[in-house]
C-alpha cells in the first residue's frame, strides 16, 4: 500500500481546501465543495473565502444568506457552521442524535427529568408564528412552562439540538453585527428536512463520506468523526470500500480517497494564505499533523487566525486599526517574510475595502 508522507497529505488537503490556488468558483458551490465553513464568529468566512477564491466579492455570500441558499446552524461537531440549505436539508436528521448527546454532555445535569419530546414541542409552539428569537428570549418562554428550569441549558437545547434552527441576518452579513436570534428552519426555508431515511445502506451516511474525502481527503475513518462528530459512520465507510483507493500515512493509519481526486506532487509550491479562526482545513482532522504541529495545535481550539507558510501553520495574525499583525512561531527567511507581507497587505486591504494594506511582521523567535 502507498505510503504518503506529511508533505503529500499537505499538498491533497490543500488542493482539495481551494488553498493551493485560488478557485474560479461561484460562492455558493464554494460553501457546497467545502462542505460547509466554521461560523461561530460570523464574520470569519469572509476572509475564509477570500483565502480560496479568486475575485471573492464578500456581497456575494452576504446576499445568498439573505437570500436563503445559505445558513447559519449548528450541524458538525455541534458547532455553528454556514452551509448550503440544500445541505442542512439533507444532512440535519443525520445529526439529531450527536446534537442531543453534546448538549446533554455539557447540561446533563441541568436537564435531568425534562422530556426532550416535550421540551421541543414548547419550543415549537412558541416559534411557530416564525418570528426570529434570541436563545434567551425562547428560553424565558419555554422556562415559564417548566417552573425551576434553568432558561440557558432549555435554551441551547432548543436551538442547537432539538429543534432544526438558523441563525437569521442581519447576523453574519459582511461588516454587519448583529445578536444572534433563531427561525425554525421549515419556516426560514420554506421546506422540512429530510426525515431519518429507513435504508439500512445508510445513503445519507455514505454521500458524507464522499463529501468529506473530496474537500478533506485522504483521511482515516477517525478524521471523518473529527470533522462531523458522527459515530455511526463504520458502515457507510465499509460499503463505499469498493469504490474507494487505500493509503497509508507515515504514522501505519490507512487513509481513504476517492480515486480521482487531486493528489498533487508533494513538491507542488504552496502560496502564503491567511486562515480565519476555526477554520476547517485543520479542525476537519483528528491528525492534524499534516497542517500544523503537534507544539501549536492547541491554537486551532484558540480561535487563533493562523498563517501558512508553505502548507503549514507558521505565524498567527490579527487585525487592529486596520494593520494586519504576524506573529510568526518560528523563524522566517526573508522569502517567506515577504510573501508573508504581500498576502498580509492584501488582506489589510480586502478587510478594510482598500482604505488600508498595512501590514506588521514581528520579530521570528529566537
Amino acid at each position: 500500500m502507498t505510503v504518503l508522507d506529511a508533505r503529500a497529505l499537505n499538498r491533497a488537503t490543500l488542493a482539495r481546501q481551494l488553498l493551493l490556488e485560488r478557485a474560479d468558483l461561484p460562492v455558493l458551490d464554494a460553501v457546497a465543495h467545502l462542505c460547509g465553513l466554521q461560523a461561530q464568529e460570523p464574520q470569519e468566512p469572509f476572509p475564509g473565502l477570500w483565502s480560496r477564491l479568486r475575485g471573492f466579492d464578500p456581497a456575494e455570500l452576504s446576499d445568498l444568506l439573505t437570500g436563503r441558499r445559505v445558513v447559519r446552524t449548528h450541524l458538525m461537531r455541534r458547532t455553528v457552521h454556514l452551509v448550503t440549505a440544500d445541505d442542512v436539508v439533507a444532512w440535519r436528521s443525520r445529526h439529531d442524535a450527536m446534537l442531543r448527546q453534546r448538549v446533554l454532555g455539557v447540561y446533563r445535569r441541568e436537564l435531568d427529568g425534562i422530556d426532550p419530546d416535550e421540551l421541543a414541542a414548547a419550543g415549537r409552539e412558541v416559534m411557530a408564528d416564525g418570528e426570529p428569537r434570541s436563545m434567551p428570549d425562547l428560553a424565558r418562554a419555554v422556562a415559564g412552562r417548566r417552573p425551576g428550569a434553568p432558561p440557558r441549558p432549555l435554551g441551547e437545547m432548543l436551538v442547537a439540538a432539538l429543534l432544526p434552527t438558523v441563525q437569521v441576518p442581519p447576523r453574519g452579513l459582511w461588516r454587519t453585527r448583529g445578536g444572534a436570534r433563531y427561525a425554525l428552519l421549515s419556516s426560514w426555508l420554506g421546506r422540512e428536512t429530510d426525515p431519518p431515511s429507513p435504508d439500512v445502506s445508510d445513503p445519507v451516511g455514505r454521500a458524507l463520506v464522499r463529501r468529506y474525502l473530496a474537500a478533506f481527503g485522504p483521511a482515516a475513518p477517525a478524521d471523518l468523526r473529527a470533522w462531523c462528530g458522527l459515530a455511526g459512520l463504520p458502515a457507510a465507510v465499509s460499503a463505499l470500500r469498493e469504490e474507494l483507493v487505500a493509503f497509508r500515512d507515515e504514522r501505519g493509519r490507512e487513509l481513504l480517497d476517492l480515486p480521482e481526486a487531486p493528489r498533487p506532487d508533494p513538491g507542488t509550491p504552496a502560496p502564503v494564505r491567511f486562515l480565519p479562526a476555526f477554520d476547517n482545513a485543520i479542525l476537519g482532522y483528528h491528525d492534524r499533523s499534516r497542517i500544523i504541529d503537534d507544539q501549536h495545535r492547541h491554537l486551532s481550539v484558540a480561535g487563533a487566525r493562523v498563517v501558512l507558510v508553505d502548507g503549514r501553520v507558521t505565524a498567527t495574525w490579527t487585525v487592529e486599526e486596520g494593520t494586519v499583525h504576524v506573529t510568526p512561531l518560528r523563524r522566517l527567511s526573508r522569502t517567506d517574510r515577504t510573501a508573508v507581507a504581500e498576502e498580509g497587505r492584501a488582506m489589510a486591504s480586502f478587510l478594510s475595502g482598500g482604505v488600508s494594506d498595512r501590514v506588521h511582521i514581528a520579530a521570528s523567535p529566537g
